[in-house]
């Protein structure tokens, strides 16, 4: 008897000799990059944006102002436009592009708005629905344009200053994301909380092996029980003594973190960094709050 044999069609390969993954496929992985950057962008925007207007409202004597269903709304969707605005500046796209992209999120409000403001619906169903509206928007918008946003087999763009600033000082960018709307928002911690800073150096020093000397472990546990003994401090004394020694031990670990970042001792940089100007931020917070 004789064999038959199927015959396989060839796969397609790069001159690398790794096969080719199908183009749609490829396309579909190559949008989903941009997409997630431009997600990220948006709530940027909604984190950095939102405690302005919080301060605009209560400089107009309007604080209930941002309560309203159709006001909140409003926000979140140009917190969103202009943080995604922003990205896709940075990453060139055409400004028709951006402005559908802005439409795409803005006027699905509108149509929900007017019957809301009729009583036709309740604000529940405004809010729900601008979101429901707003995401399919968005993704037939990208879609639409999705050669912006895929650019198959182009050289890679010169790092711009936006770049390189988050790839160099994405420690300080993320600190201050957390950080900025205590500012506007002040409040005072537990004074305890801040042991967590030195106990952190402590643990993570330990994990890298870098308390090995012991002078560098004797500095560690010294800062350790100074900052026990201040949160005591913080914990017994009246007000307003007990709001600026939590200040006090906030700032004080912030001089702590930009001393171990400059010499590169017991964690690493970034966190250092990061560390830094969140307690800076944490500290200037409590002062406000005084």
């Amino acid at each position: 008897m004789s064999e038959t044999t199927t015959a396989t069609p060839p796969v397609a390969r790069t001159t690398t000799g790794t096969p080719l993954v199908a183009e749609p496929v490829a396309g579909r992985r190559r949008l989903l990059r941009p997409v997630l950057e431009m997600l990220a962008a948006m709530v940027a925007g909604m984190l950095l944006l939102d405690p302005l207007w919080a301060v605009a409202a209560d400089r107009l004597g309007r604080p209930d102002l941002l309560a309203r269903p159709d006001v909140g709304m409003l926000v979140m969707a140009l917190d969103m436009a202009i943080g995604m605005t922003v990205w896709m500046w940075h990453r060139g796209h055409p400004w028709s592009g951006v402005g559908e992209m802005v439409a795409a999120m803005v006027l699905p409000l509108p149509l929900l708005a007017v019957p809301w403001w009729a009583g036709l619906i309740d604000a529940d169903v405004l809010t729900l629905g601008a979101h429901l509206l707003m995401v399919p928007a968005t993704v037939v918008v990208v879609w639409h344009r999705r050669g912006e946003h895929v650019h198959a087999g182009a050289p890679t763009p010169a790092a711009g200053p936006l770049l390189r600033l988050l790839r160099h000082r994405w420690p300080t960018l993320l600190a201050l994301l957390v950080t900025v709307d205590m500012v506007f928002a002040p409040v005072v911690p537990n004074p305890w909380f801040v042991l967590v800073l030195p106990a952190g150096y402590l643990v993570i020093g330990a994990y890298r092996r870098r308390l090995g000397d012991r002078r560098m472990l004797a500095v560690q546990v010294a800062g350790m029980l100074a900052w026990v003994g201040l949160a005591a401090a913080a914990a017994t004394a009246a007000e307003p003594l007990a709001t600026w020694l939590v200040a006090a031990g906030w700032l004080a670990h912030s001089a702590w973190d930009v001393v171990h970042h400059r010499l590169n001792r017991v964690v690493p940089r970034g966190y250092a960094e990061w560390c830094a100007v969140f307690d800076t931020g944490v500290g200037i917070a409590v002062l406000l709050a005084l």
